[in-house]
């Protein structure tokens, strides 16, 4: 039985997060300053929500073709559950969000922008599209406080549990 999750899942794990970390940094800054007064970062945000995208898609792989690590020991059964619930909507929000920020995108007529590249829209900006823009800014901006929610309540809980004397969930997924 294994204890832990392979170095690549890991790495994932870590990577995911700082990108995470990132993105609600340069989501919030789009909230006080708005897309204007941000200048390029529209572009790295853009970008970095399809690395996301792309690295999420890599780990749900990853999840459903690897065994899962045992807990040492074994949470109550409703912290378990949560913990499921919270990692369940966490990787949902982390799929849907870029896909939901490139569909208002390209519903507002703008371009998504991945380094250097242009890539092609999702949808044909019309007027119809432009109040769907606004609708899926809004919701892919709540979306955003969302998982800054979850990831709160998923970093509290790993320092409770890396404070637990005996536990061994953090080994599971920490690097060294």
């Amino acid at each position: 039985m294994t204890t832990r999750y392979t170095l690549l899942q890991r790495i994932l794990h870590w990577l995911i997060a700082i990108m995470v970390f990132g993105m609600l940094t340069s989501g919030m800054a789009f909230m006080v300053f708005g897309d204007e007064g941000v200048g390029s970062l529209v572009k790295v945000h853009m970008t970095f929500g399809i690395l996301l995208f792309v690295l999420m898609l890599l780990r749900v792989a990853l999840r459903v073709l690897l065994p899962t690590p045992a807990y040492d020991p074994e949470p109550p059964k409703l912290q378990a559950l949560v913990a499921k619930g919270i990692h369940l909507l966490l990787y949902v929000l982390l799929i849907g969000l870029p896909i939901g920020g490139w569909l208002a995108t390209s519903a507002a007529g703008g371009t998504v922008q991945f380094f250097n590249m242009t890539l092609p829209a999702l949808l044909t900006a019309t007027e119809e599209t432009k109040t769907l823009a606004e609708t899926l800014f809004t919701m892919h901006g709540m979306g955003g406080i969302v998982v800054l929610l979850l990831v709160l309540v998923h970093t509290a809980a790993a320092i409770k549990d890396w404070r637990t004397p005996g536990s061994k969930t953090m080994h599971r997924i920490s690097l060294p």
